[in-house]
């Protein structure tokens, strides 16, 4: 039996350590976000935290903290950081920019996430 495999995003940055794929459409939007803020210290944290329908839900934010176990990457000069309680939860994930009409914001395609929001954990 053979399945195919579909991306989305045929410009996305190799995996890093953290596990996490920063597409290169959402560095280019991290790196303007940054610059808007006009400081040079900061760092996009992608945390899961518990809650929502389906049992844990994601958060975004810069951060400028380096906590015990963060995993770093850098997605051409954009910082990526998971705790290391969340970088099981996000392995393989990827974050993705969508600048559409119908949509706009960050995405996140994440291989251990069930399609369902049924009771339960949606991790696996």
């Amino acid at each position: 039996m053979t399945t195919e495999s579909h991306t989305e995003s045929t410009e996305a940055t190799t995996a890093a350590p953290t596990g996490v794929i920063l597409t290169d459409v959402a560095a280019t939007k991290v790196k303007a976000l940054i610059e808007q803020e006009g400081r040079d210290d900061l760092r996009l944290r992608i945390a899961v935290q518990p809650g929502g329908c389906s049992g844990l839900r994601y958060q975004l934010f810069f951060d400028e903290r380096s906590l015990d176990g963060d995993v770093v990457s850098d997605f051409d000069g954009v910082e990526v950081v998971v705790d290391r309680m969340s970088s099981p939860y996000l392995a393989g994930a990827t974050i993705d920019f969508a600048d559409r009409i119908d949509a706009q914001g960050f995405t996140i395609d994440n291989p251990n996430a069930q399609n369902s929001c049924a009771c339960g954990d949606s991790f696996h």
